[in-house]
């Protein structure tokens, strides 16, 4: 099928959200580059639309934070094909809406689009700490497999309770392990959707940094569970630990994503190998969300390629897929070898103006 004829983000209007007090926008079906200096509200731009289709935010602050100074909430609306997407947001409520009618569950409304989130603060996700790349399986994992949210939250609650039970001035155990069932259970849903999500990663992984590099790097990607095993056996075997520390120290909250290129560890790779890796990663996502939800993904691109060599630059841009829509933040384009079909448009001080169509 061809792209023109997929459903993609048509209309997007902003109110009251990071540095835009009211803000419009309409895109094209394919890639849209969205050119301005630095601090003009590029970011926060694609930010919103990312938040419209999958209500949270890929930056990986709490959505409070993308409140206006001085507002009380955002307004997010917008159309994905001929859905009607709308999300409204306080730290008192929100409120969702699909074609006008109001959802009581976010499950049809995060059914209609999928999303890849671009940056050049990825490279954390081989530099930084375990819980950057934990939150990059969990973003894609509820993506793809429908039970994940519900793990997901069910296993934060749980662990939550648990933790603040053994940081009492006297825990009671009895009272502790009534939270031991419902965390393994949610924790076990967890660990299965994760070893599957990274054995299915893997094989796009490794082609997406041949083609990046222009080598033939071995890119692997492994699951480093922090339980080895049976997850009930290994929570009453961390009894003792776990009241020394005053939290639950194993489950699936201290997983872990390894890398490793040509068989060495990722912290031994140069920089331009890390980041190579982590557009892999990024790249890998896309193609298996395609492939197993038989959707495109809108590919989310904030202003990843001034950290790139030019053959990088247009090796990425070449090898995104074909059929998903692209919206693209850079300062300048000179270092397009080719500009694909698509829109244009110019940011400068939070205000956003078509320039003409490439």
């Amino acid at each position: 099928m061809d792209s023109l004829n997929l459903p993609v983000l048509t209309q997007l209007k902003v109110r009251h959200f990071r540095c835009f007090d009211t803000l419009e926008c309409e895109f094209a079906p394919r890639t849209n580059f969205i050119i301005g200096p630095n601090a003009q509200g590029k970011t926060s731009l694609l930010e919103a639309a990312c938040v419209l289709i999958r209500l949270q935010t890929p930056r990986g602050a709490t959505l409070t934070r993308a409140i206006q100074h001085g507002k009380t909430g955002f307004v997010l609306d917008g159309y994905f094909g001929e859905r009607h997407l709308q999300f409204y947001f306080s730290q008192q409520r929100k409120k969702l809406a699909l074609d006008s009618v109001e959802q009581k569950s976010a499950h049809e409304y995060l059914e209609t689009a999928k999303a890849v989130w671009f940056s050049n603060q990825d490279i954390e996700l081989v530099q930084g700490a375990a819980d950057k790349r934990r939150k990059f399986l969990d973003f894609v994992a509820v993506q793809l497999d429908r039970g994940y949210r519900r793990h997901l939250r069910d296993y934060e609650k749980a662990l939550r309770s648990r933790n603040y039970l053994l940081k009492t001035s006297r825990p009671n155990w009895r009272e502790i392990e009534a939270f031991n069932q419902p965390l393994i259970q949610a924790g076990n849903g967890l660990i299965s959707a994760r070893a599957l999500l990274i054995e299915k990663l893997i094989p796009f992984a490794l082609e997406s940094q041949r083609i990046i590099s222009g080598l033939t790097e071995t890119l692997n990607l492994e699951y480093q569970q922090s339980v080895p095993g049976d997850f009930a056996v290994t929570l009453a075997e961390s009894r003792e630990e776990d009241l020394r520390l005053h939290q639950t120290s194993k489950g699936p909250h201290r997983d872990d994503l390894g890398f490793s290129l040509n068989g060495v560890g990722s912290e031994f790779a140069s920089e331009g190998q890390q980041r190579s890796m982590v557009l892999s990663l990024k790249l890998a996502q896309a193609r298996l969300i395609e492939s197993q939800a038989g959707v495109s993904p809108v590919l989310f691109l904030d202003d990843i390629f001034g950290e790139l060599d030019v053959h990088r630059r247009n090796a990425l841009l070449e090898h995104l897929p074909s059929d998903s829509q692209k919206l693209i933040t850079t300062t300048h384009l000179d270092w397009l070898d080719q500009r694909p079909e698509g829109a244009l448009f110019s940011m400068n001080q939070g205000t956003i103006q078509p320039v003409s169509n490439l």
